[in-house]
């Protein structure tokens, strides 16, 4: 007779579970350890029993050799204590593993929402930062996704990644301790808002609009965000310019006024980078990387850490000669 494990995703909601799960539920005794598990008031208004046990991976697998018997839910230590218990019986019972729902991805962002919100009201140092506190972390985690990305480390871009997801999470729960009416909102706003934008910038995806390529992408994109800025200002369509940060760094600040500027159609002598001074000589170095099709801050930065390494280099080599001597 079978021993058969049925796993459940506590990120789904309890209840929705595969066909093959409510089958083998209905073969034989069901049992659990866990009294508070959320499938059970559903198990019991389907008319199946379940018995709470204490875990007793020994018993277990010898009542299996008599009957068929379902555990519900198993962690990872119980799994591997009922296989030893099972590999001690000169006739084992199968062991069979049902899962009875699956996590959907993204399911893991809602432990991330989880561990946060136990963060936000049980760690001192969590519960009283605030947006203005957590910006130089914002910006810190945000150069360091640049720089792997940079270094090509693909191992530690997933980390990064991790750190600077979590000032998202941070600052959308900090957002849902003010109230509604001093602009509280919280991660599934956070979320709902940018799914909108994309869904409403995409209409070649997800609506009826057909294009022919990238560059027809990008000016519908252009369109779609000037009928925003009309929306948002009662109609006035604003500037092109209106949403570029101008706290940025200086040269990617230059080079996306010049994007923008230039995609709505402004002359190329508005810059004044012909005159002499330094500001207006970097303005022109700008204007010629956007031409060439280069970012200009991604070149400044790979020549300083080309400059980086020639020192390192005869750091080292200055540290052979003096060891020598």
């Amino acid at each position: 007779m079978p021993l058969i494990v049925v796993t459940t995703s506590p990120r789904v909601a309890p209840g929705l579970l595969s066909r093959r799960a409510w089958q083998v539920l209905e073969e034989g005794p069901v049992l659990t350890q866990a009294a508070g598990h959320p499938l059970l008031p559903y198990l019991a208004e389907a008319g199946i029993t379940v018995e709470v046990v204490t875990a007793d991976p020994a018993a277990l697998v010898r009542r299996a050799q008599a009957e068929t018997v379902v555990w519900l839910e198993a962690d990872e230590a119980l799994m591997r204590s009922v296989g030893h218990a099972a590999l001690a019986l000169d006739e084992p019972p199968l062991i069979e593993v049902v899962p009875g729902s699956y996590d959907l991805p993204g399911a893991r962002l809602l432990d991330l929402v989880s561990v946060m919100d136990r963060l936000r009201t049980g760690c001192p140092w969590d519960a009283k930062q605030t947006h203005e506190s957590l910006v130089p972390y914002l910006l810190e985690e945000a150069y360091e996704v640049l720089e792997t990305i940079e270094e090509g480390d693909r191992a530690a871009l997933r980390e990064e990644l991790g750190d600077l997801l979590l000032q998202v999470v941070f600052h959308a729960r900090v957002a849902r301790d003010r109230p509604d009416a001093e602009g509280g909102f919280d991660i599934d706003d956070v979320a709902d808002a940018i799914v909108a934008k994309l869904v409403r910038r995409h209409p070649h995806v997800f609506a009826d609009v057909r294009v022919e390529g990238a560059e027809e992408v990008s000016d519908n994109w252009e369109v779609i965000k000037a009928a925003e800025r009309a929306a948002k200002n009662a109609g006035d369509a604003g500037s092109v310019l209106d949403g570029v940060p101008m706290g940025q760094p200086a040269l990617s600040l230059a080079a996306q006024l010049l994007r923008r500027a230039e995609r709505a159609g402004a002359p190329a002598d508005l810059d004044d980078s012909a005159g002499d001074d330094l500001g207006a000589r970097l303005f022109a170095l700008v204007r010629q990387a956007q031409a060439a099709g280069l970012d200009p801050e991604a070149e400044l930065r790979a020549a300083a850490r080309a400059y980086r390494d020639r020192v390192r280099a005869w750091e080292t080599r200055d540290e052979g000669r003096r060891t020598d001597g």
